[in-house]
């Protein structure tokens, strides 16, 4: 799917999602953002259809139907109620990659349309559901001055060109990668993909591309190799698998239950004035995990690995003091 479509029916689905009220074709278009550039009502309304049809492909619930009996069109929306996710049980890993994704929403790079949709929803008269918002902006950002170009050139497919630094370098050297895609480590962002130079897979830190990050050739060219892990290729387990992390948490009686699932309790310990038991797990990678420990707010407490433990303490403080700096 083309990036351009897939952008279009993000905004599709939000302005119908956003919205108890039926909207009709026209409506939609003046709203949605991928619309306005149709060049007559006949390609608007091929494009219209396409865009319904996949979205019923895809299992969302598009209905169809009038606000009164006066409208003389029929309008759609999707109810919150079909589209919702019931309860998801995630292993930890996969609650870590969760956790990772969300972090991408609140780049201005990815939520400007979003909120152009919600902001052209509201002029037009329309009422929007404001809990639509929090579904997709999440409060983390990625700093890196590289990280939008290099998504940019991820998405499209593109090579790019870059100064980095190496450590213990004072000078910067050319590099020419074909990036596979953009992901974060122990705290910090990396791209991955084909050093054209060097004819090898190699990782880059983000925070060491010194200047700007140029596009080159036309896009489509650059794809990931299939299978490929980019994460693992970060950790350094192309060269063989990392030990787990065995880590000990505290957990309030009757409470974590998605935790105690995945944990063996080995003991009952007092904290303060809660009483809870000590739980054992294996955590492959313990630092992308604290944001699932995290979430679990004061329920769980981290006593080993100290890193974990001062990690997810930086995450409470960071819920409880938003706007200080640390």
């Amino acid at each position: 799917m083309a990036t351009v479509r897939a952008e279009r029916l993000v905004n599709l689905v939000l302005c119908l999602l956003s919205t108890r009220q039926y909207l009709t074709a026209e409506r939609i278009r003046a709203i949605v953002p991928g619309y306005a550039d149709a060049p007559t009502d006949e390609a608007f309304f091929r494009t219209f259809e396409r865009d319904k049809a996949e979205l019923r492909d895809l299992g969302i619930p598009l209905e169809t139907g009038r606000n009164s009996a006066f409208d003389g069109a029929d309008g759609y929306r999707i109810a919150r109620r079909d589209y919702e996710l019931g309860d998801v049980d995630l292993e930890p890993d996969e609650a870590a990659a969760l956790a990772l994704a969300v972090r991408l929403w609140d780049s201005p790079e990815l939520t400007t349309a979003a909120r152009g949709a919600l902001l052209k929803l509201r002029a037009a008269g329309v009422e929007v559901d404001e809990r639509s918002s929090a579904v997709v902006e999440p409060r983390v950002r990625t700093g890196e001055p590289a990280f939008a170009p290099l998504l940019a050139a991820v998405q499209a497919g593109r090579a790019v060109r870059f100064d980095y630094r190496r450590p213990g370098s004072p000078e910067a050297q050319r590099r020419a990668v074909e990036p596979w895609g953009v992901v974060s480590w122990r705290g910090r962002w990396y791209v991955v993909g084909h050093d054209q130079d060097r004819r090898a897979t190699r990782c880059f830190r983000l925070s060491r591309v010194v200047g700007e990050v140029t596009a080159t050739g036309p896009a489509g060219q650059v794809r990931r190799p299939p299978d490929t892990d980019l994460l693992r290729i970060v950790a350094g387990e192309s060269h063989g698998p990392v030990p787990p992390t065995r880590a000990r948490v505290w957990a309030v009686d009757g409470r974590a239950q998605g935790l105690r699932r995945r944990a063996t309790p080995v003991e009952r310990l007092q904290l303060g004035d809660e009483a809870g038991d000590v739980l054992e797990l294996d955590l492959v990678y313990p630092e992308s995990a604290a944001s699932w420990l995290a979430g679990y707010g004061p329920d769980v407490a981290v006593l080993e690995p100290e890193t974990l433990r001062k990690t997810v303490h930086e995450i409470h403080l960071g819920v409880a003091e938003p706007g200080e700096e640390r």
